[in-house]
C-alpha cells in the first residue's frame, strides 16, 4: 500500500495523456474523463518572413488593447515566449470560436503578422478519480453525489 501513492503519481501523466488526447475521445474514453472547457490557451507566432519593425509598429495599440481585455476579465493571464517568438495568453473562453473573437479585437490581428494557436483547457479529470468519491466538496458527476455548494 505504500507504494501505490507514487506508483499513481508517476502514472498521472501518462493517464492524462489518453484522458485528454482527441485520440483517447475516439477510442472510448468515457465522457466524464473529457475536462470542461474553463479556458483557453492562445499561442500567437510571429509569422515567417515578419520583421520586428513591422510588430513593433502595433505594440503600442496592442499593449493598450491586451490591459484592457485583461481589466474586462476576457484575458486571464499572458505571457512573452521563452524562445522570444511571440506571446501565450489565458483566455476566459469556453470555445475556440470564442477565444478567436476575443483575439480578432486586438491591432494585430488585422495585421496577419501571427500565427495562432487555440487549445481548449479544463480541470485535471483524473484527479476527481486519486480523490475518491468519499473526499467532502469532490463529487461525482451524474452520481448525485454532491460536489462544491451542492453541484451534482
Amino acid at each position: 500500500m505504500k507504494f501505490m501513492i507514487p506508483y499513481l503519481m508517476a502514472m498521472l501523466p501518462l493517464a492524462l495523456a489518453v484522458a485528454q488526447s482527441k485520440s483517447g475521445i475516439a477510442s472510448g474514453v468515457p465522457s466524464a474523463a473529457i475536462p470542461k472547457t474553463t479556458e483557453v490557451l492562445v499561442i500567437q507566432t510571429v509569422k515567417q518572413g515578419v520583421n520586428p519593425q513591422q510588430i513593433m509598429a502595433v505594440m503600442p495599440s496592442e499593449i493598450r488593447a491586451t490591459v484592457k481585455l485583461y481589466f474586462d476579465g476576457k484575458i486571464r493571464q499572458w505571457y512573452s515566449r521563452g524562445d522570444g517568438r511571440g506571446v501565450v495568453f489565458l483566455v476566459d473562453a469556453k470555445t475556440d470560436d470564442e477565444a478567436r473573437a476575443i483575439m480578432e479585437t486586438l491591432p494585430l490581428a488585422p495585421e496577419h503578422l501571427m500565427d495562432h494557436e487555440y487549445i481548449p483547457v479544463g480541470p485535471l479529470m483524473p484527479l476527481r478519480a486519486l480523490m475518491g468519491s468519499g473526499t467532502p466538496g469532490t463529487g461525482t458527476p451524474g452520481t448525485g453525489t454532491p460536489g462544491p455548494a451542492g453541484e451534482q
